[in-house]
């Protein structure tokens, strides 16, 4: 397939969520008064991966390893060591494998030979395998908990419960599952928690709050565009 610039791919709807995440991102850096050049290159990186996950595009794996790479150095300047490990240790490391493994499962099924992109096929979990994803969630989060603890981390609740639904959430990726995206909104909320209280004691957290309201509203579209698009292809 002749290679094509990705942004021609996007759907008129989704060039208007990605312009409206950029905006309003930047806006945010904007206004915080105290601007952090590092969480808005992370922030506008973070919000295009999205838009080409909720697509099923690689391209999006390519910018998440990009994205967990800036926000762990982030992570790390505010003290927020959970989710530096989380993202330098797992989520990048995971969206890596997921970009392999997404690139060596394309759908060539019918209706293939129409998309402008290479589209993952969408896969469905048995009980057994998300049986196994959610024990060693638990197993994981117990383990980081007194890591954190450890390491006097900030919020230790809300940073404990970040790695659960980031491992959940990194595990549904690699396997391709649509709930992925549902399990990131979640994730999403609870950063959005952590964020806000760090931006209470420094305004250049401003934007990384802004940032993942972004992404939970492209999370939230992206578990309604992975649904359509298993439908489809199961069709």
């Amino acid at each position: 397939m002749k290679k094509k610039n990705p942004f021609a791919s996007l759907t008129m709807f989704e060039k208007i969520l990605w312009s409206l995440s950029v905006v309003a991102i930047t806006l945010s850096f904007i206004l915080c008064g105290d601007p952090d050049y590092w969480v808005l290159s992370a922030s506008l990186i973070g919000a295009t991966a999205l838009i080409f996950l909720a697509r099923g595009d690689v391209f999006g794996q390519l910018l998440s390893v990009v994205f967990s790479l800036l926000y762990g150095y982030i992570s790390y300047r505010f003290r927020y060591y959970g989710e530096m490990i989380t993202y330098l240790g797992m989520t990048g490391p995971v969206a890596f494998a997921s970009m392999i493994s997404w690139f060596r499962n394309p759908y060539k099924g019918k209706g293939s030979e129409e998309l402008t992109y290479t589209q993952v096929k969408v896969n469905r979990l048995t009980v057994k395998t998300l049986g196994i994803v959610c024990i060693l969630s638990a197993a994981v989060t117990a383990a980081f908990y007194f890591i954190l603890k450890a390491l006097d981390t900030p919020n230790l609740f809300f940073s404990t419960v970040s790695i659960a639904t980031s491992f959940f959430a990194s595990s549904l990726t690699f396997l391709r599952s649509p709930y992925y995206a549902f399990a990131y909104a979640w994730n999403d909320v609870v950063l959005i928690v952590l964020w806000v209280l760090a931006a209470m004691t420094d305004l250049s957290s401003v934007p990384m709050v802004m940032c993942f309201v972004v992404f939970l509203v492209n999370d939230s579209y992206a578990f309604i565009s992975w649904r359509k698009m298993m439908k489809k292809q199961v069709e």
